[in-house]
């Protein structure tokens, strides 16, 4: 929440940009004053402005706000240092929305684990024609993801995260295993 700071100053006193006539005048003076400390913080996010776009820099609850402009897949609960990842990696990431590379980053930026994707689709060039079609005929999509205290909250989470982020109309399956931990000695 923003508001008045004690002890702030305005950047530009309005005290300087009265008239001559009204410098020696006390009922003035303090009158602007009072304009001054209310318009401070004002003038103060106005001149650090462009910092409230970066996430790096915004403070926590503009960078959420932020994130709901740019279209980032938060969901309010993750680390600080996530959040601001997520946000500033909003704009590429549409840029390769249904892409692998996009839905791997989606995925790593919301969990903080790389996923395991595995797809029938693929590539290949031939300097015959009628080659044979790389890839499988029918259409697929699995991801699985490796967490050490998976939760119901974090399988909901990846199939919403890969139902918007995957290629449109291409049949997926999610799944959410628990990482074995090695016992301790």
């Amino acid at each position: 929440m923003r508001g008045a700071i004690d002890g702030l100053e305005s950047s530009l006193p309005i005290s300087r940009l009265l008239p001559a006539v009204f410098a020696d005048d006390d009922l003035a003076q303090r009158f602007v004053a009072g304009l001054d400390e209310t318009l401070a913080p004002v003038l103060n996010v106005l001149d650090c402005l462009d910092s409230y776009f970066t996430p790096a820099l915004a403070p926590v609850d503009h960078t959420r706000w932020l994130g709901s402009w740019v279209g980032a897949e938060t969901d309010g609960g993750e680390p600080e240092a996530r959040l601001r990842a997520a946000v500033a990696a909003a704009s590429h990431l549409h840029r390769i929305r249904g892409t692998r590379h996009g839905l791997a980053e989606t995925v790593r930026l919301a969990f903080g684990v790389e996923p395991e994707i595995t797809e029938s689709g693929a590539a290949a060039w031939d300097a015959r024609p009628l080659g044979p079609v790389p890839g499988d005929p029918r259409p697929y999509l699995s991801v699985t993801l490796r967490l050490p205290e998976p939760t119901p909250f974090d399988r909901h989470r990846l199939e919403t995260l890969v139902a918007a982020a995957r290629p449109a109309h291409m049949p997926y399956t999610t799944q959410v295993i628990t990482i074995e931990r090695e016992p301790s000695s």
